[in-house]
């Protein structure tokens, strides 16, 4: 069945020709009250994305993803191994965090805060405006050969992108191994540390070939959160949408004529101008209705509102509004859907705030070591062999530690030392011994439970098992 006209730009998305080749996009320089207010916003993005690793927290660097060393920092909370579920859990309130807000606004985490948006349409595309000129310019340099104005402005261009991108890789860097690791290998020079740099240079390169060539193609074709909308909208999910009641009317659209009454000409309010389509980052027609390609930037809406002032036009053609807003002049509503995110995310927020809460700042392990059972030593003393791992979460050191018996009289006696240090944000491990005499046991497993000292203050308690001979007294 042949595809209907007015329905053959969904057999292919916005930035592919007919002959199915890249059709590079050219959109015009935004202005306007929205893009205003994306700009503050992006700023203020912007500011937190590189200060965030350079930040710190009781000692602990604000957002931290060594994923090398199994260390995570979020929000100046760390968190090891052993704090992984409270990882997914946070993780998992920012997808329904993300879901929820989808299927309230659409895609507006696309257009107001993604990374990849940010960069691309406050930074390189700024730059980009300010070397080469606004859409008209770009337009005429791309189609012009390549004479000794289009080789400068292309290279100071590409220069300025790679010095970008070289910086932003290394913000990602510090992401990863830490701000002062990072400030560590600037010091001591790129000779010191080939390897991290060959890496830099390597991450250096995605980000310029994503934000240099592949550009709108990342939320088009690789971005799963493109795919995601189209599941979670429905008529009632606020978007940036055009007013096709409005703008078509009985005659649909049609360009604009000067003194002319369009009420009484039966005409739409859209003066075909395509100014929508020309500042559309993604190069589609939003006049085609809710589409893949779409990031609710809202360019288009100010493009619309500044020509509707114009010709004397009320604004608002193009808007947000829900399908049911524009069909049937439905407002917006809390249904049961977002309140049924709204009650996961709030049990979710919850349950991690108490889990922090109850956290404690030293993770105690005692295993009795594979394959031995137990030791009978004179005055009929049982003793069992444990490895034992301590995790130090906090920026400070932990001195004098040393291990006593809580649930039975007993003693405890480490291989190498009695007392020891726990580095800050470190681990110790060692090998300890139980004697328990046999009196004491009530059964040939015993559930022990371990205080964990500090000099004399409490830390930290754990369990073990503690096994020894199946007939008593």
């Amino acid at each position: 069945m042949e595809t209907p006209e007015n329905e053959k730009f969904r057999d292919s998305i916005g930035t592919i020709n007919q002959e199915g080749k890249r059709s590079w996009v050219f959109p015009k320089k935004p202005n306007g009250k929205f893009y205003k207010y994306r700009t503050w916003v992006s700023y203020g993005l912007l500011l937190f994305l590189f200060a965030a690793p350079f930040v710190k927290i009781n000692g602990n660097q604000f957002l931290l993803f060594n994923i090398m060393e199994r260390r995570f920092n979020i929000f100046g909370f760390p968190f090891w191994p052993q704090d992984f579920h409270l990882f997914v859990i946070s993780m998992i309130i920012g997808v329904v965090f993300i879901i929820l807000f989808t299927v309230a606004f659409g895609r507006i985490f696309c257009g107001w805060i993604c990374p990849q948006t940010i960069f691309l349409e406050m930074v390189f595309r700024r730059i980009e405006y300010w070397i080469e000129g606004d859409r008209g310019k770009q337009i005429r340099l791309a189609k012009q050969a390549w004479n000794a104005e289009k080789i400068r402005k292309r290279v100071v261009k590409w220069f300025i992108f790679f010095i970008i991108s070289f910086l932003i890789a290394n913000i990602f860097l510090a992401y990863l191994i830490g701000s002062d690791e990072l400030i560590r290998y600037i010091t001591e020079g790129p000779g010191a540390h080939t390897s991290t740099l060959i890496s830099l240079l390597i991450f250096t390169g995605v980000f310029y070939f994503i934000f240099a060539w592949f550009r709108e193609q990342v939320c088009i074709i690789a971005c799963p959160y493109g795919r995601l909308q189209g599941v979670l909208l429905d008529k009632k999910s606020i978007v940036v949408a055009y007013d096709y009641k409005r703008g078509e009317k009985e005659e649909g659209r049609a360009k604009f004529r000067k003194n002319e009454n369009r009420a009484a000409t039966g005409k739409g309010d859209c003066i075909d101008c395509s100014q929508c389509v020309q500042v559309c980052p993604t190069g589609i027609d939003i006049r085609n209705g809710t589409q893949l390609e779409c990031v609710n930037c809202t360019a288009c809406i100010d493009a619309c509102d500044a020509m509707m002032e114009k010709v004397d036009l009320p604004k608002g053609l193009i808007r947000y509004a829900s399908e049911e807003n524009i069909a049937e002049k439905k407002k917006f509503t809390f249904n049961p859907r977002l309140k049924a995110y709204t009650a996961v995310l709030v049990i979710l927020i919850g349950v991690l705030t108490g889990m922090l809460f109850l956290r404690n700042d030293v993770e105690a392990t005692v295993l009795r070591l594979p394959g031995q059972l137990y030791e009978k030593k004179d005055n009929n003393v049982i003793r069992n062999v444990y490895t034992f791992k301590l995790v130090n979460k906090t920026v400070e050191p932990i001195e004098d530690v040393h291990f006593k018996l809580i649930s039975h009289s007993g003693k405890i006696e480490l291989v190498t030392h009695e007392n020891f240090e726990v580095p800050k944000q470190g681990l110790s491990e060692g090998t300890l011994f139980i004697d328990i005499n046999q009196a004491a046991l009530e059964s040939d497993k015993e559930r022990l439970k371990i205080g964990v000292y500090s000099g004399e203050k409490l830390i930290e308690t754990t369990k073990a098992a503690f096994l020894g001979p199946r007939s008593f007294r």
